[in-house]
């Protein structure tokens, strides 16, 4: 597990992640209550805290205890107390109902045993208004992220999130090995 938290905490993903351009188009602001799933030791969670500020809160969600622990180590060397960690059931992310301006995914949509019945749990989690982002691999070899039998072609997360009730009202693809989609329910 150790390794695996490493690669995701590799300084050279800023490279290709592109987390202040990520983050730009989810246009979070002070304030906001912002759902990480998926949220591993903190690499979108502690900049998500700095943007919501400390009127702001960030819900860290992740099915893996060693993550949680790295992300409260990260949470306490930084000084930060806009964070709650989540330690959710692989089915269900147990965030509040209607708490989350943004839900953001990064990489982790693959990994729901369900994803239809989770993408509905995640609608009930948002706001009105709110907005669910999903970032992931395109389904191809890169020198990146899953092997390529690991990986949805956005067109499966498309069909799947409208059966959940999703729409989707945007797409970025800025990002050199990842697609971005955002979703609204309705």
């Amino acid at each position: 597990m150790q390794g695996y938290i490493a690669a995701m905490e590799d300084p050279g993903r800023d490279a290709w992640q592109k987390p202040d351009t990520l983050l730009g188009w989810l246009d979070v602001k002070p304030g906001m209550t912002v759902c990480d799933v998926g949220a591993g030791p903190g690499y979108f969670a502690l900049r998500l805290a700095q943007r919501v500020g400390p009127s702001g809160r960030v819900f860290a969600v992740d099915v893996e205890p060693e993550m949680l622990a790295a992300l409260a180590s990260r949470l306490a060397s930084q000084k930060l107390t806009n964070v709650t960690p989540v330690l959710a059931l692989p089915h269900h992310p147990l965030l509040p109902a209607g708490a989350c301006d943004v839900v953001l995914v990064v990489d982790t949509y693959h990994h729901f045993p369900d994803r239809v019945a989770y993408l509905k749990t995640l609608a009930a989690s948002l706001k009105k208004g709110g907005a669910l982002w999903m970032v992931d691999f395109h389904p191809k070899p890169l020198p990146v992220g899953p092997a390529p039998d690991h990986k949805l072609a956005p067109e499966v997360v498309e069909r799947e999130a409208a059966a959940a009730g999703f729409k989707v009202v945007d797409r970025k693809d800025a990002l050199p090995y990842q697609y971005v989609l955002k979703l609204v329910a309705g």
